[in-house]
Order: structure tokens, then sequence, then C-alpha cells
């Protein structure tokens, strides 16, 4: 390094880490580079700090920089990439004192997102920073823009942030795009620096981030794992399927307890409901100015604030959601508290990553586990962190609607042969195997377009067959801008604070439907009384803190990750393997090897021990169970206990129901958790349990599941979501948003015209249809069979019960098992159908809450000698029992 950095890192920190002692010497040969090491081991400045390097060493030998943009910082969260910014002052500031008056240089930084004013974004046109921090769709803005391709032409590193958390998403694709774009309008291919806390594979992700090329990457692996302070902590009450306000109030007080025993913390939550809900209660413990809330919802003006009194020691408690997990600067966080599991092990570490957040410092956790199966789920992940296991990231696959929006982007900027575009395309990772028949698909569909009664839309590009060019159509470059990322929209509303007309966040759009003037709300741990409300918008002024309503929002959460799932069968078969030597043996290995506080072991062993009882086993991925009892009205329910995750059972739920659709032509009400599905029939449906292993087979189960993805309700919604992507559909024209009806229009219009028997079909349950050869349908499929669902996964377990290696007991039981309850009571987000929850069959079930082994054991199996001598008593004349069972068939039963 120059005198000037060394001695400025040196003073500052002494010794490298070692994930900063092995990144120099690749990144300043040259390579290409991924960086992994646990949270706060100095990654994000081992990337910058060589970068730096080159800067000071060029303008040292050349009298000052050039007004070029020599850095690419890209990050997935604009608060990422601000606080990178604030980040960056201490060093350039540090090594400029130490430069000579003969050594001046300077080196300029700026932040371009979505956030960033005009003024701004006109003073990096006229001067260049020589370090650009920026998001993934602000890259693709730039790239699409004379101006930003200007800027990026001169660009030599780009350093991707937080590599895991767009590399398994629609994200990922999209912008390892952007990144063959910005290679090819760069002279010199750009070296690239990956960096990210926890990732697995890591060959795989480095295969990733430098794309489909010969050039080797060097992969700095400091490992994940580091020594950390973890446990879980339980309300004095027992939990439960569906917690009480009053166990709410015990977890409540209990963070409060840890709040004031800390100086500032971190508390994460899985929704925005939950992280205002968690915000309120503890403020009226705390105090208004001692808590806030902090998600995507919130006006940036407000998350800033909040992240920026949390840094100054304003803030005791800051309750988030996702949008804090990642490597944002938070100040010195002393604890961080994960309300229900996270559902992924990377994500608990990243997120207790956030208190300690430095060399040489001890992170601090604490799960609160929010239901019996939540509980299971929380020890499993302790064990899985004990075990140093880590979730594989599924790297995406190549997505049409992404690149569909990339083509019309980089054609907007100048004709390309398909050949060459081909090759480009193909340079990136996820497109590496893209057939050049689908790509001329894509290229086909964004030349023709759709011909509606409206008219021809969405052809944006012209396609000369004849000497295999494409060239932009007029608007074509504005349409790519105004409608890029693959972020989809769910509609929110913006709410605008009167008198100010301060724009303060958003909320959902039902929940914005529902509302009246007058209506009091929470927004941020404020209260806001509605004034109006009007299609996008709800003005609202301050209530003044008069008790509100807590908003709701809809979006999607991740399933459990599959080394997650396996980490709890693991746990329920060590503890039915113990429950053998008593209740006792099972909690004391709880307590000695996981370290579980008496309370949860008690829980934990109570719970797994009751429904042992019930069942005869616990389930596992090597032997599931098939439960079926009646409920109060006489309708029959078929749970399936299958602790594989919610994708592979809500695939494997989809297509049992269309397997039921079939065979008894009659539309069943299915849901599917983490652990479990449920199956809702009628009181007329007699099956042998034994028959439903034969239901579907490997072989023809995807074709199953597609025809049920089809009639299902996802369908459309993702169906929209791709269109939207791909542009056929837009959120935006003429400078101003399309509003959320006419976009649901031009959908529904989209896939009449595509798929003409959508109606005819959907209400035929049974009915099979064709499925059109069409880029964005085949898309719109592939994301809900490897998203939304675990289709592979479903064909591998249906492989493995064919041959035996996955067992399957049945129990025919008087009422639900323990751990049916929480299927039963299941939120609407687990619905396989479009009933509404109001109608849902499973509220007819009355459940015991029996948690007494002893008299778990007696709700039991049904008693086959009490049948038989009253089906006898009522068909004497049956000699056998072939005759019996044929008497029962020809009464109906």
């Amino acid at each position: 390094f120059h005198p000037a950095v060394a001695g400025w890192f040196s003073a500052r920190f002494g010794a490298p880490t070692p994930v900063q002692a092995g990144a120099w010497p690749a990144i300043q040969a040259g390579r290409h580079t991924l960086l992994a090491a646990p949270t706060g081991s100095g990654k994000t400045l081992a990337a910058f700090l060589a970068a730096i390097d080159a800067l000071v060493q060029e303008g040292a030998a050349n009298g000052g920089l050039p007004d070029e943009t020599r850095v690419l910082y890209v990050s997935p969260l604009k608060a990422l990439s601000n606080d990178i910014r604030k980040n960056l002052d201490e060093p350039l500031a540090g090594i400029r004192e130490r430069l000579s008056v003969f050594e001046h240089v300077e080196i300029r930084t700026a932040v371009r997102t979505g956030d960033t004013p005009q003024i701004e974004r006109a003073r990096m046109r006229r001067t260049p920073p020589h370090i650009l921090v920026t998001t993934p769709e602000s890259l693709f803005i730039l790239l699409t823009s004379e101006s930003g391709r200007a800027m990026l032409s001169t660009v030599r590193t780009v350093i991707v942030d937080e590599l895991h958390a767009v590399a398994d998403t629609k994200r990922g694709a999209h912008l390892a795009l952007s990144l063959e774009r910005l290679a090819a309008l760069c002279p010199q291919e750009p070296v690239r620096i990956g960096i990210s806390a926890t990732q697995k594979p890591m060959a795989r992700m480095a295969e990733f981030l430098v794309g489909n090329r010969k050039e080797t990457c060097a992969i700095v692996d400091a490992g994940f794992t580091r020594q950390r302070d973890l446990a879980i902590e339980l309300p004095k009450s027992a939990l439960a399927p569906v917690m009480a306000n009053e166990v709410w109030a015990e977890i409540y007080d209990r963070l409060a307890e840890l709040i004031r025993e800390h100086r500032t913390t971190l508390i994460f939550v899985n929704t925005r409901r939950l992280a205002e809900r968690a915000a309120r209660h503890l403020a009226d413990r705390l105090g208004e100015d001692a808590v806030t809330a902090h998600h995507g919802s919130l006006a940036r003006e407000h998350r800033l604030d909040a992240e920026e009194r949390l840094k100054t020691g304003k803030l005791q408690a800051l309750v988030a959601t996702a949008s804090l997990e990642l490597g944002i600067d938070i100040g010195d966080v002393d604890l961080v508290c994960q309300i229900a599991s996270p559902k992924s092990i990377a994500t608990l570490l990243q997120r207790v990553g956030r208190s300690g957040h430095g060399v040489d410092r001890l992170p601090k956790g604490r799960l609160f586990p929010v239901s019996r199966d939540d509980l299971v789920e929380c020890v499993a992940l302790l064990d899985a962190v004990r075990r140093e296991e880590l979730d594989a990231i599924r790297l995406q696959g190549p997505a049409r609607d992404a690149l569909a929006q990339q083509l019309v982007a980089e054609v907007a900027m100048g004709e390309w042969s398909c050949a060459a575009l081909y090759a480009l395309v193909t340079r990136a990772w996820p497109y590496r195997h893209l057939g050049r028949e689908e790509f001329d698909a894509v290229v086909h569909t964004l030349a023709d377009g759709y011909t509606t009664a409206r008219g021809r839309r969405a052809a944006h590009l012209h396609y000369d067959a004849v000497n295999q060019r494409l060239r932009p159509r007029p608007g074509a470059r504005l349409t790519a801008i105004t409608n890029g990322g693959t972020i989809p929209d769910q509609f929110d509303y913006d709410v605008v604070l009167l008198p100010e007309s301060l724009p303060i966040g958003t909320l959902n759009e039902d929940f914005a439907f529902e509302s009246l003037p007058g209506d009091i709300f929470q927004l941020g741990n404020t209260s806001y009384r509605i004034r109006k409300v009007e299609t996008g918008r709800v003005y609202v002024e301050d209530a003044r803190g008069q008790p509100p309503n807590i908003p709701f929002w809809f979006g999607e959460a991740p399933g459990r990750t599959d080394e997650l799932s396996f980490a709890v069968s693991r746990l329920r078969s060590e503890v039915d393997l113990r429950l053998a030597d008593g209740e006792a043996a099972v909690r004391a290995w709880l307590e000695t090897t996981l370290g579980l506080p008496p309370a949860a072991s008690e829980q934990l062993t109570t719970y797994l021990a009751a429904a042992r009882a019930a069942l005869g086993v616990l389930p596992t991925q090597r032997t599931l169970i098939f439960e079926r009892f009646f409920d109060e009205v006489g309708d029959t329910h078929l749970i399936i206990h299958s602790p594989f995750g919610s994708r592979l059972n809500r695939a494997w739920g989809l297509a049992l129901r269309k397997r039921f659709c079939r065979q008894f032509n009659f539309e069943l009400q299915a849901a599917a958790l983490e652990d479990s599905i449920v199956l809702s029939l009628g009181p007329t449906h007699s099956f042998p349990l034994d028959e439903i292993r034969n239901y579907l087979r490997a072989e023809t189960v995807r074709d199953v599941l597609i025809q049920a993805t089809l009639q299902a309700p996802m369908f459309p919604t993702r169906w929209r979501w791709v269109a939207s992507t791909a542009l056929a559909i837009r959120r935006f024209r003429n400078g101003r948003k399309v509003p959320p009806q006419f976009q649901r229009s031009d959908s529904d219009d989209l896939l009449a015209l595509v798929f003409p028997d959508q109606v005819a079909c959907a209400e035929n349950l049974a009915g099979d249809r064709q499925v059109p050869d069409h880029p964005l349908v085949h898309q719109t499929l592939e994301d809900c069979l490897h998203e939304l669902m675990d289709a592979t996964g479903l064909e591998r377990l249906l492989t493995d019960l064919a041959s035996g290696t996955v067992e399957i007991l049945t129990r025919e039981l008087t009422t639900p098992s323990p751990l049916a309850e929480e299927i039963i009571s299941a939120r609407p987000y687990a619905f396989l159908d479009d009933a509404p929850a109001e109608e849902r069959r499973t509220r007819a079930i009355r459940t015991r809450h029996l948690l007494d082994p002893e008299e778990a054991a007696t709700i039991g199996r049904l008693d086959g000698s009490a049948i038989r001598q009253v089906c006898q008593e009522a068909w004497p004349e049956a000699r056998t029992p072939d005759e019996l069972h044929d008497g029962l068939t020809l009464s109906g039963f």
C-alpha cells in the first residue's frame, strides 16, 4: 500500500484481520475475488481499502485523478448504500491528512439510488465521482442512459456487497445481466469483488460473481463461525398454537427488561405488522422516545432518523424487519432479539451479527418462540449453529422476464446483432445454459408484442429477420427506465401528512381501501388520523397519541430452508429415541448438550412427549405420519406430518388436492405449513389411508402440479409480476403510476390472450388444459414450482416413498393430535385455495390441547373391535369380513 494508506490503517486498526490479509494480495493482483467472513470482520474495508489505495497510487503518480468513475459499489439496500458512503469519509479523510503537499489526491464519493435528489444527480453528471455507491436497480437505470453510460465506461473495479442477499432471487439474475452490460461497455473489463458474511457453496457463489468466462475467482474464506452468546427466552405462561394477548404481554415485559439492561437493543421480527405492534407495546413500557419501528413501508426520512438516533444512543431499542439485517453500521448494538424463528440459519447469524459488530467483539442474541412448533424450530436452529451448519444458497436460474427487460434496455442504447447479444447474455452465470431457441422466443415476444382489442401493445423492439439484428422502437428506453427492476409491485398506498404534504410511508391497498376518514392507525410508532382516501394516496394528520389500529401488509415470506428443516427432523428423532428412557433423560440432554434453560426444555419435552403418545412416534423426514379424524359436523380431515418445510409441503398439498378433486369431483380445502399439511374433505369421502401413497408418482407429479398451479390463486398474481418485469404490462405511463385496477385489468387481458381457456378451465377443478408455449407462461410456472414451491424436492420425496427409504405410518384418531393443532389454526398465508378464512372447514374442529402424555395416549386410535361389533349388530347376516364390507358398501357407508 501507499505509505499514507498503510499509515492510516496501522494507526486506526493495528493489524489486518484474516480476511483482509487474504484479500489484498488477490485484489492488487487484478483478480476477481470473493470474500467470505463473519459479520464485523472488516470485509467491506478489505475491498474498499485496496480500491482506495489504487486511486491514491494513480493520483500520486499523475498529480491528481481525472474526473472519471473508477470504483462502483453495488449493495442491495438503499440504507446500506447511504451508510457505506458515510463510512468512506473516515478513511479518505485520514489518508488525505497523511499525504504530502506534493501528493494531494482528491477522491470524491457519491451515492446514486432512487432517493437521490435531482440536484445531486446533476452534480454527478457534471463531475463524476471516483467512487460511486448504488443499488442494482439504479445501476440498471445508469446503464440505460447516455450520461450514466458515460460515467460507468471508466469503471475498473466493481464491489458487490451482501452477494447472498440477491444471488437466490430474481434480482440476482437481473444484476448478473447488468454486470455483463457494464463489462461490454468498458474498454477493459472491471475486476469484480464479491462480499458476503454467510454463503454456501463457495465455489458456486464465485462462479455466479465472475460469470461464464475463463477467468478464475480467488476465494478468501475466513469461515462464518465465531463465538456467540445465544439463548432462548420464554414467557412465564405455556406456549400455544395461537398466542393469547396475556402471553404477548409477558413477552413484551421481558423485552423491556432486556432493553433496560443494555444500552442499545435491536429487535427483529418477520412482518411489518408485528414491527409496528411490538414498537407500540414497548413504547408503552419504555416511553415514546425510547423505541421506534424500522421497515420498508416507512419513509426514507423516518428510517434514516431511526438509524441515526440508534447510532448516537438516543434510541434504546429499534424494532426492525429484514430492512436492517444486512451490513449496515448501526452503531454499538449490545443485544439482538429475534421474535419467532427467522426460518434460516444464515439469517439468524446475519441478524445476531448486528450486535458486537466489530473485530474481537461478542455478538449476543436472544430467541423468542411464539408457538410450540416455533419452539422446536428455534431449538433446532440453535443446534444447527452449535454444529456450525449453514444453509445452501439456491442460485437464481435464467429468469426470462428479467432477460426481456434487460434486452429492451440494452437495445434501446444502440443496435445489436442477435448473435452478439446472445453471447453477452450467456456470459451471465444464470444464463450460461440458455438455449438459442429460448433466447429467440423472448426476442420475438418483445418484437411482436400482443394484439388486443385496443391494438398492439408491448412491442418494444424491431427485429430484422434478414440480417438478424435488433433496433429499438420509439419509447423503448423510457419504458425500460420507468418500469425497471424485478421487485414486484404490491400496490401500496402512499401516506401523506397534512398540511405539510410530507410523505411518511405506505399502507397496504386493502387496508387503505377498508379505512374511512376519521380512522386512526399507527405508522412508525406514531398515530395518524385519516383525513381522506383517494386512489393511491391516504391523506392523514397527526392524531397526537390517540390509541391507533395496527395496519397490515400483504407479502411473501421465504419458507424454511432445507437445512433448517433437516435440523428440525434431527431434533425430533433424537428426542424420540431419548423418550424411551423417560422425559427426565430428554430434559437433561436438552439442558446439557444444547444449553436450554429449564423452562424451555420442560415445554419442549412435554409437547413432543404428548405428540409421541398420541401418534406412537414423532414424525421425521424418514417417518411420515398420515393422521385422520372427524370434526364436530362430521367432515373428514387428513393431516400429513411432513417436516420438510413449507415449500415442499405446499407443492405436495397442492398436487394431492388436485388428485382428490379428480378422484371425488369435490372441491377440497387445503393448507400447508413448515411441518404439516391439512386436507379438509366432506363427510362422505371414505378411503383407506394407505391408498394416498399411490395417488402421486415421481414420474408424473410435475404435470399434476402444473395443472394444480394453473388453477391456484398464486398463478394470476405471479403472472402479473412476471408480465410487469418483462415490460408486457407497464407500471408507469406518461410519468405517472398506472392505477392498480388498470394493471390488474391489463394482466387479465394479457392472460386471456395467451391462455384463451383460462376462465373455462378454472371452473372445472378436475379438468386439465394445455400450457401454451410462451416464455412468460413458462417463467410464471417456473417461479411457482421452484420459488414458491419445491417441485424438485417433491419428486425426490415421492421417489424415496416408492423405494421405501421414507416410511409412512397411518393413524385414525378420535381427535387431533398435539402436532396437528398449529395447522388447524393456520393463518391465511398457509391456504392453498381461495376459500375465505371464515369459511374454512377446520373451524369446526374442536381441539383438546392435551399435553399430558398419558391423557394424550387415550385420544388415540379408533377401537377396531368396537366398530366391528357395532357393524355386526347392524348386519348380523354377514359371516365374513368381506361380506360385512360389501354390506356396508351397499348401504352407502
